[in-house]
């Protein structure tokens, strides 16, 4: 984002915060309702950009919102809303991202108000590693040419009974609005969620599955080196030989086997 939408998002944010301060029940509306209202602007091209027109006051774009969405969303939700569309965003793009964020946040909250968040992280992750690892699943819910009921109806067939509700929210959104690298959007949200544990993730590829205290280990290690506490999410990759490959976030330690093959190749051209 340039700078003034980086500053439009954190005003946001601080609206976000401020309507859910004091009310552990408003969260999963509010994330919920910012989704529907998302969904509508995707499909309503006029009225998105009209939000978004920098060449109009702010508190005109407020006014609209208010006449578009009032009554048809919570007060807290309304309130986000509006102190949204009032900033001064440098692309349309960039609102109806934030507004996607700050719903997952909220929903998120509301998880962490009802002590299943660690359940939900780990869920998310989980589901993205379903997916990754069956490319015709992937195909199947991020198929464009199929209306998002069909992709809704799928995912739920996939999650039914199985997971927390805030995690379906979470996944239908990103299943009807993602276009591709599904995997890779349920490994943010993760991280997202464990970030709001004032945790960070480490990815590990395992050439076989890790027992707990290896688990243990690994994140005590990582904790030196990264001075926060670490959730390890590990997915099993045979192909690694053996070692394991850890990702947080931009870095990478691969200390696999094909990885030490790969750096005495490049040593010996």
């Amino acid at each position: 984002m340039y700078a003034a939408s980086r500053e439009a998002s954190a005003r946001s944010r601080e609206a976000l915060r401020a309507a859910l301060t004091g009310s552990d029940s408003a969260a999963a509306t509010t994330g919920s309702e910012l989704f529907a209202v998302v969904a509508v602007l995707d499909d309503q091209r006029s009225l998105r950009v009209a939000l978004a027109d920098v060449s109009v006051p702010g508190s005109a774009r407020a006014e609209l919102c208010e006449r578009v969405f009032g009554g048809k969303v919570s007060a807290a939700t309304l309130a986000v809303l509006t102190t949204a569309v009032a900033q001064d965003w440098s692309r349309t793009a960039d609102l109806i991202d934030t507004l996607v964020l700050l719903g997952q946040e909220a929903l998120l909250e509301s998880a962490a108000n009802g002590g299943r968040l660690d359940a939900v992280e780990d869920e998310l992750f989980r589901l993205g590693r379903i997916i990754s690892d069956n490319p015709e699943l992937e195909q199947a819910l991020s198929d464009q040419s199929k209306p998002a009921s069909a992709k809704q109806e799928l995912l739920t067939g996939l999650l039914a009974g199985k997971t927390e509700s805030v995690t379906k929210t979470l996944a239908e959104q990103v299943v009807t609005r993602q276009r591709s690298g599904l995997g890779l959007a349920f490994d943010e949200l993760s991280d997202l969620a464990a970030a709001r544990r004032e945790q960070i993730v480490a990815h590990v590829r395992a050439a076989i599955g890790l027992t707990q205290q290896q688990r243990d280990r690994l994140a005590a290690s990582l904790r030196r080196i990264y001075g926060k506490a670490v959730t390890v999410h590990v997915q099993v990759d045979p192909s690694l030989l053996s070692g394991v490959v850890v990702r947080v976030g931009d870095d990478i330690i691969d200390g696999s086997a094909t990885g030490r093959l790969e750096k005495l190749r490049r040593a010996l051209t």
